[in-house]
């Protein structure tokens, strides 16, 4: 009597040639899934100014107001209004003052109201949340950079 038996050897070359092609099916759908997700498009990639924006709404928002006009909601309590920051380039001649700027923000320019009680020294706020000393000029030039970029990207056209 006859069996119907398979070969042994053609069985597990069978068996090996699915598995493997289950694994290069299961990695390729991994790796794919992982590309989709892990790099964004384009247009989906944050600016530098859009980073920014988050410091600024931390550190400035509160007396200059969300849009920058000088409405934020401790601007009444001031002795001096906060100026509109989306004005600074069109009162500079239609130039935004970047150095100029970033010296107002840490402290070394003076300006009305930065040196008062009313405008804190960013400069010093942002040394006092470094997490060393070897880390305190990076966090002052990184958070001062941030928020330049974001005040050059609000500006009235």
């Amino acid at each position: 009597m006859a069996t119907n038996r398979r070969n042994p050897l053609s069985l597990r070359d069978s068996l090996a040639r699915h598995t493997t092609q289950s694994l290069f099916a299961s990695a390729a759908l991994v790796f794919g899934t992982m590309l989709a997700f892990a790099t964004p498009a384009a247009s989906e990639d944050p600016t530098v100014a859009d980073v920014g924006r988050g410091v600024y709404e931390r550190y400035c928002s509160g007396c200059h107001g969300v849009t920058g006009k000088g409405d934020g909601p401790r601007a009444l309590t001031l002795k001096r209004q906060p100026p509109d920051l989306t004005t600074i380039a069109e009162r500079n001649g239609g130039v935004f003052p970047e150095t100029e700027v970033a010296m107002i923000i840490d402290g070394r320019e003076p300006f009305p109201g930065h040196d008062a009680p009313d405008m804190a020294v960013w400069g010093e706020r942002f040394r006092s949340i470094a997490a060393s000393p070897t880390e305190e000029e990076a966090s002052i030039r990184g958070n001062e950079m941030l928020l330049v970029a974001y005040l050059r990207s609000i500006q009235q056209k």
